[in-house]
């Protein structure tokens, strides 16, 4: 089967190669062809070379690069600090402050957001201490991201907390009734 084909293919090839003849036929017209015509004065046609185009050897696959997974992470330490583990975080407005341990120092280009119970809380900012507000009381967790733009380049662990907040309308913080005085 393969001869066969081969053979073919070089039998529609063999046109191509050929030689072109040129003459002016009865009319004054001007005739190319493959075959000299008899009788009349034909000349042949020189043609340039053809085209052709080298096969290129196969490229080898350019690495691409690595997921952010498989890199070193670019901060040693990334921590929120400034929360107690033991015992409950009191804060009656429900607003506090908390530290990130960061090593090495911040890089330019990126900033800090906090995550409240997994949802991001506040503005990226490059302050290592941030701010929270009006947080409700009782277990939250919290993190601290790495942003490049809007990119989370490296996340803190998690940590556990319970906010306590004092509701100041309670009755055990009301002062106590005056006693009634016997009467007279």
């Amino acid at each position: 089967m393969r001869p066969l084909l081969a053979a073919l293919l070089l039998a529609f090839a063999l046109p191509a190669v050929a030689q072109i003849y040129k003459y002016t036929d009865a009319n004054g017209n001007t005739v190319f062809t493959s075959q000299p015509p008899d009788g009349t004065p034909s000349e042949a046609v020189e043609l340039p070379p053809t085209n052709a185009v080298q096969a290129q050897p196969p490229s080898t696959p350019v690495a691409e690069p690595q997921p952010a997974e498989r890199q070193a992470p670019p901060y040693e330490v990334v921590e929120l600090t400034g929360i107690p583990s033991d015992e409950a975080l009191r804060a009656n407005n429900g607003s506090f402050s908390v530290g990130v341990r960061l090593v090495p120092r911040l890089m330019p280009g990126h900033s800090l957001r906090l995550t409240l119970d997994g949802q991001p809380y506040g503005q990226p900012t490059n302050v290592p201490r941030l701010q929270l507000v009006n947080v409700e009381r009782g277990q939250h967790s919290l993190a601290v991201d790495v942003l490049s733009g809007t990119k989370v380049v490296q996340s803190s662990a998690a940590v556990s907390f319970t906010l306590q907040r004092v509701n100041t309308s309670s009755p055990a913080l009301r002062p106590p009734a005056p006693t009634p005085r016997p009467a007279n």
